[in-house]
């Protein structure tokens, strides 16, 4: 009975490449839909994209046109080509304005070019893109059921740029140009007032204030030490609890030392 079955099994499968193969060769699009339509309805996306590819040039304006590009940009999506998904989707959006996948499309679309988006530290060019996909989705379809995934993932790409950010600015804190660092620190808090490197940038704005400070010719050296003593009490003020506290207060201890000098 169990080799019976495994022959059984056998016949079916060279039957069913057999079928595949000719539909590939095939010039009818019909023998193609429906064996692409069968691949894709048991997962097989790589081999449902063979036949999806051969017909797409072709298949405009098919009664099942809207299935077949419905199908062909989720196939893209399921085997994790973003680029080409993300433009099949759009594709599909464009081309098929009434079609009930509409918001969904649209959604996976944009979802795709985030999937693009690289670690912080590189350009973040497929980011920006990212976000501006989400924005038209959000635009056009402000009250689906996709917003809250969306509002996630919005999130998460404007803290990647926001993280880049940052590390730009505090890059010159860490080689000691302090100046420098006190600017873009300034330029970073004012660009995203509602990051959650706030803080960090806060101290470290404080931290190159100080350094500044302490190493200035004594000309200007007053006018530097008032504004450390600024900077201090912006980072205390956005969190009294603030992680940095204590190497803060030791440097306000220091910035007042130093101030006395110029009180006399």
């Amino acid at each position: 009975m169990k080799k019976y079955i495994y022959i059984v099994s056998l016949i079916l499968l060279f039957s069913s490449c057999s079928e595949y193969q000719k539909a590939i060769k095939s010039e009818d699009l019909m023998v193609k839909f429906d064996q692409a339509s069968k691949q894709y309805e048991k997962g097989k996306y790589f081999k449902a994209l063979v036949l999806f590819e051969q017909m797409a040039p072709s298949f405009r304006g098919k009664p099942e046109a809207e299935k077949m590009f419905y199908m062909f940009s989720q196939s893209y999506y399921k085997t994790k080509q973003y680029y080409l998904s993300g433009y099949q989707f759009e594709s599909f959006a464009a081309g098929f304005p009434k079609s009930d996948k509409l918001e969904e499309a649209a959604f996976l679309g944009a979802k795709s070019y985030s999937m693009l988006s690289p670690v912080y530290s590189l350009d973040q060019t497929d980011t920006d893109k990212a976000i501006d996909k989400f924005q038209s989705f959000i635009d056009a379809f402000p009250n689906s059921i996709y917003l809250p995934e969306a509002n996630t993932i919005v999130k998460g790409l404007r803290e990647k740029i926001e993280k880049k950010a940052y590390e730009n600015a505090y890059g010159y804190n860490k080689i000691s140009d302090f100046k420098s660092a006190i600017i873009a620190l300034d330029n970073f808090i004012i660009d995203y007032p509602g990051t959650p490197f706030k803080e960090k940038a806060l101290y470290y704005k404080l931290d190159s204030a100080y350094q500044l400070a302490i190493n200035s010719i004594p000309s200007k050296m007053e006018e530097r030490l008032n504004a450390a003593k600024i900077a201090h009490t912006n980072l205390i003020k956005f969190n009294s609890n603030t992680e940095f506290k204590q190497k803060a207060d030791e440097m306000l201890e220091r910035i007042n030392k130093d101030l006395i000098q110029f009180s006399k």
